[in-house]
């Protein structure tokens, strides 16, 4: 088995047993590679590079607006799923102006997202608390 090979599998497996927490925590940090890759290749002039990054990192965001429950997240899962139209709208914008300075406030927004679920997850199993209520839909 060749090295890629293991570790796609490792990845596989991760995603597979991560709890709700990681799964959040991973789509995050999958949004900023991706996001970083299409700037790369933005300033490469790698076009499909580019176009395919971004098409990831938006997938990521629309995947996160979609596990959003907004009935019982009320007003800050509303503010969420606006923030996170927004990111989308950027990128669409981003993606075809070949514009890094729009992918880069997407990047600056979710790595802010990303500090702060760090903070309330870690928080919260300070508190001894099983599962923080992220009000996402099961």
């Amino acid at each position: 088995m060749s090295t890629q090979t293991a570790y796609k599998q490792y990845k596989q497996v991760q995603v597979k047993t991560a709890n709700r927490e990681k799964l959040l925590i991973m789509l995050y940090q999958g949004c900023v590679k991706f996001l970083r890759l299409a700037k790369k290749g933005i300033k490469d002039e790698n076009i499909q590079d580019a176009n395919n990054f971004i098409i990831k990192s938006q997938n990521i965001i629309r995947e996160l607006m979609n596990t959003l429950d907004r009935e019982k997240g009320g007003e800050l899962a509303n503010n969420l799923y606006n923030l996170y139209d927004f990111m989308y709208r950027q990128l669409i914008e981003a993606n075809v102006n070949k514009d890094v300075e729009k992918v880069e406030v997407v990047e600056n927004m979710m790595l802010e997202l990303l500090d702060s679920w760090k903070q309330i997850i870690t928080g919260k199993q300070d508190k001894g608390e099983k599962e923080p209520q992220l009000n996402v839909k099961r």
